[in-house]
């Protein structure tokens, strides 16, 4: 059996962990499962392709808010869901505007656990996909010359070549040529794909 997504339990206790590797198991998803926060914020330092972890809200050191609050602190990137029997409304606001993708109570089915667990998996790889999308933006400014990063701040701005060329004091050809290069450096087509990955990289001229 080939496992391409990985799902995390953190839950003291052990009836609850085997309960969940079964079911997740099942649907060909890899389980690692951890009694306590810290057994988990130990073993974890970078998160796998597309993963997420089920967490209980009760543990005999961090509490699954904690332990939710330190994974966001390291800058772990992983959607979490929690499961808990002991949750309260105010609880589970406090988790979901701290970014839980869900707040399950036990017990709970195994179709709506599945359910959240998808969604948290694909937001694991959407996650990961902006990163990506992020450094590539950011190395392609890091490519640019002072002269390119001038014509690429003007044009997103909107001015035209011949705009440029009189803000700059350089011919339009120059122009020209410094802002194809530009578009090639950074992978863009149109000026609004230039725009856009610009605010990917957080460009600054």
């Amino acid at each position: 059996m080939k496992f391409h997504d990985t799902v995390y339990v953190v839950d003291d206790d052990p009836a609850i962990r085997d309960s969940l590797t079964l079911l997740l198991a099942q649907e060909d998803i890899s389980v690692v499962a951890f009694a306590s926060a810290n057994t988990f914020l130990d073993a974890i330092d970078q998160t796998k392709p597309r993963c997420c972890a089920i967490i209980d809200i009760r543990m005999p050191d961090l509490d699954g808010l904690q332990l939710q609050a330190e994974i966001t602190q390291r800058g772990i990137l992983l959607p979490v869901i929690f499961l808990t029997g002991h949750g309260d409304i105010p609880m589970s606001v406090r988790a979901i505007k701290s970014g839980a993708m869900d707040f399950l109570s036990k017990p709970v089915t195994g179709h709506a656990l599945l359910e959240s667990v998808h969604i948290a998996l694909l937001e694991s790889e959407q996650l990961l996909s902006r990163v990506e999308a992020n450094h590539s933006a950011r190395s392609s400014m890091e490519s640019l010359t002072n002269r390119e990063r001038d014509v690429m701040a003007l044009a997103i701005e909107g001015l035209s070549n011949k705009e440029i060329a009189r803000r700059l004091g350089i011919s339009h050809r120059t122009v020209e040529i410094h802002r194809a290069r530009v578009m090639h450096k950074i992978g863009a087509e149109t000026l609004l794909d230039l725009v856009r990955i610009a605010e990917i990289g957080a460009f600054s001229a």
